[in-house]
């Protein structure tokens, strides 16, 4: 098929899809409003005559030019992707002219409608403040609940924003949401799945500050660290944040001494670890961290020798403690060279 052939063909294909189409946005009156349907039946013959005025121009061109037969195939393949690129450049030039002018319902039908790009059709109505109808297209046409969900929830849809977070398995978000249009009790059974995977999963932190932050409950954070403390999952994270969480002075000592007497052999150390950060905390917090740690040096001195350095940590200003420390070194090394 020669370039002129090919030509002559595609105009009358054109003309037919032309009308076919005409007769399909017209349809379009039993559901949506006139104007909307007057507005895409403008667009489509503005865009149809520049589609024309490129059809005529290259079939004037190819009448006066004499290409070779050797060229023809070549040639038809040029010109069928010439007249597609042209056209996609005149909706995209069109759609960039409409979000120029703050036009983002236009735009996004050009990009829905004539260049069938749904996602950047939604992504300019979201861009434009037309968060249910983006939600539309991501759900219905893209099947991305994801950012539906996200534009119902700018919508202040809270509901449909809910149901989209359910179904992807977003419970901490479910939680959020029903916070949000205070529903207490929803709020927190969906706070609570969330909880009880964190400890499921030894994120006993993480556990501890949903009750804490969102679901206003400090007890149970408590608890919550104080497990991970005791079964040994990220124990001195657990430890460190329940003593943090712990505001009054006095109540804290009382704490850090009761919890002491309960904590086995194997996790002294770790212990001896946390009163280093009790002790930097107040002056009134001294005296019980110092006396807890130097009970578990005493204890654990003969096991493991190098334990004598935290001294220091508890004695910053004491230079006869770094002297002391210095000689037991000196004197346990000698013993082991003779």
């Amino acid at each position: 098929m020669n370039r002129q052939k090919f030509i002559d063909k595609f105009m009358a294909a054109f003309f037919i899809l032309a009308i076919l189409k005409i007769i399909g946005i017209l349809a379009q009156l039993f559901h949506q409003s006139f104007g909307d349907v007057m507005w895409t039946l403008a667009v489509f013959v503005f865009v149809a005559i520049i589609i024309f005025a490129v059809l005529l121009r290259l079939e004037k061109k190819e009448k006066e030019q004499n290409l070779s037969s050797g060229r023809n195939r070549r040639g038809s393949v040029y010109v069928e992707t010439s007249i597609f690129d042209k056209i996609r450049n005149k909706y995209e030039e069109l759609a960039e002219k409409y979000i120029a002018e703050k036009d983002y319902k236009k735009a996004a039908k050009v990009y829905i409608n004539l260049l069938q790009d749904h996602y950047r059709g939604a992504k300019t109505l979201e861009d434009g403040g037309f968060y249910t109808e983006a939600a539309v297209i991501y759900l219905k046409k893209l099947k991305n609940k994801s950012d539906a969900a996200v534009c119902y929830e700018k919508a202040k849809q809270y509901k449909k924003a809910i149901d989209l977070y359910k179904e992807l398995g977003h419970k901490e978000k479910v939680g959020d949401l029903y916070r949000t249009i205070n529903d207490i009790k929803n709020s927190n059974t969906y706070y609570q799945m969330v909880v009880d995977d964190y400890v499921n999963n030894s994120q006993m932190i993480k556990g501890s500050l949903i009750y804490r932050k969102k679901m206003e409950m400090p007890e149970e954070a408590q608890k919550i660290l104080l497990k991970g403390w005791k079964e040994n999952k990220d124990a001195f994270n657990c430890l460190n944040n329940y003593f943090a969480n712990i505001y009054d002075v006095k109540q804290l000592g009382n704490s850090i001494q009761e919890l002491y007497q309960e904590t086995p052999e194997d996790k002294k150390i770790t212990y001896l670890d946390a009163m280093k950060h009790e002790f930097k905390k107040d002056p009134k917090l001294q005296e019980v961290t110092r006396k807890i740690a130097y009970e578990i040096i005493t204890e654990k001195i003969s096991e493991h020798s190098e334990i004598v350095n935290e001294l220091k940590h508890f004695n910053p200003d004491d230079e006869v403690i770094l002297k002391d420390i210095s000689r037991y070194k000196t004197g346990r090394n000698k013993m082991f060279r003779n």
